[in-house]
């Protein structure tokens, strides 16, 4: 099961409920939030925060109780948990956690008009068709935003980052069936893509490597 939490992270812009919420986190979660200048910044990477500790509480744990180890290219596992495995993002007012037993990449993104030079400089000749074949601009627009959540998803399952070009994989839809897969030479292991649009302008996508049935959730976090 590949469960993904998401939680507003306007409501720490109350100062008291920053600072209670804080003290919940690991020393090395409060230090990164210390180190960012902008309180919206801060307001996501705590929130990114609260996610993963209300995830965790599924196994038992919590994120202050946990240690952290980086992959060459930075990605964040749990020390002493090598089974569970966790993605962060946020943009705009929310961010989000997806945990499950096999390496996950996730990506939120805030749905704005005037990105599409972005898709022309990185998206492969496949994606792009995707992208305009049809005419409405709105539809091109949330077409844009469900590729790139998709290949940051992507980008963040392998642990390569930004070290892998955007235009060495495809995200490949069918829109008829609803599949997605990815076409790539990264690895031998196949990925799955789940994408979420629950949360009104915003988009969401859930990259896994699957090697059985994947069932997903997805569910907010509410605050005590």
């Amino acid at each position: 099961m590949i469960y993904t939490y998401y939680i507003d992270v306007t409501q720490f812009e109350e100062e008291a409920l920053f600072r209670e919420k804080l003290n919940l986190l690991s020393p090395y979660r409060q230090q990164k939030i210390a180190l960012l200048k902008h309180e919206k910044d801060k307001n996501r990477s705590l929130g990114a925060g609260i996610a993963l500790d209300h995830a965790l509480e599924t196994y038992g744990l919590k994120e202050r109780e946990v240690e952290y180890e980086f992959g060459e290219w930075g990605k964040p596992a749990l020390k002493y948990h090598p089974g569970i495995h966790f993605s962060l993002s946020h943009s705009g007012d929310y961010a989000i956690c997806s945990i499950g037993d096999r390496p996950i990449g996730n990506d939120i993104e805030r749905v704005r008009e005037g990105h599409l030079k972005v898709a022309d400089r990185f998206f492969t000749s496949e994606e792009l068709a995707f992208l305009y074949a049809v005419q409405d601009e709105e539809e091109i627009t949330r077409r844009m935003f469900r590729i790139w959540t998709m290949k940051e998803s992507f980008l963040k399952v392998t642990g390569k980052g930004i070290s892998l070009p955007l235009r060495d994989f495809t995200v490949m839809v069918d829109e008829e069936t609803g599949k997605i897969r990815v076409r790539h030479t990264f690895n031998a292991m196949y990925y799955h893509m789940k994408e979420y649009s629950e949360i009104p302008g915003y988009r969401v996508a859930v990259c896994c490597q699957e090697s059985r049935d994947v069932a997903y959730s997805m569910n907010p976090v509410m605050l005590t």
